[in-house]
């Protein structure tokens, strides 16, 4: 197999663009978590005219299909800065500008040698949660701002 290599979680660029921001990059995350789709599966339970076995009765048989397809929640975790482009956006959408603070952003993994290989776009994105982690006095840590991000399609693409 030519070429193959697996690629790191530790490469990888987070594209997250907020209107009217005055920042030239609105985040540099730290994490990145829940890049999730799942389909359910419905299961159709019928009675057919088959006898099975000794009973009187017909066979049931079931059988699942697929059904909607769900998109988890993003979770951004960065170093607090000075910039308030993320709790800006999370106000609005407090304040009831939720349809106009849907964004698109796209994940970027790369390889050892800095090459794109796997590149992942989301849209309809919102935040649904702002959080900054605990502070201590005795701590040497840098603070930690996260947001949870909500988003409506997840797909990979070339």
């Amino acid at each position: 197999m030519s070429g193959f290599e697996i690629l790191t979680a530790h490469r990888f660029y987070l594209e997250l663009k907020l209107d009217k921001s005055s920042e030239p990059v609105d985040g540099i995350f730290l994490e990145c978590q829940g890049f999730k789709q799942t389909q359910d599966a419905i299961e159709i339970c019928e009675v057919t005219s088959n006898k099975w076995g000794t009973a009187n009765q017909g066979l049931v048989v079931r059988t699942k299909i697929p059904g909607n397809v769900k998109s988890g929640n993003l979770t951004l975790r960065r170093g607090m800065t000075l910039s308030m482009a993320f709790w800006n956006w999370f106000q609005a959408v407090q304040d009831g500008k939720w349809a106009t603070q849907r964004k698109n952003a796209s994940l970027t993994i790369y390889d050892q040698a800095a090459k794109a290989q796997a590149r992942f776009e989301l849209a309809g994105a919102w935040p649904t949660s702002y959080k900054i982690a605990d502070v201590s006095a005795r701590s040497t840590e840098i603070e930690i701002e996260e947001v949870e991000v909500v988003f409506e399609e997840f797909k990979r693409v070339n």
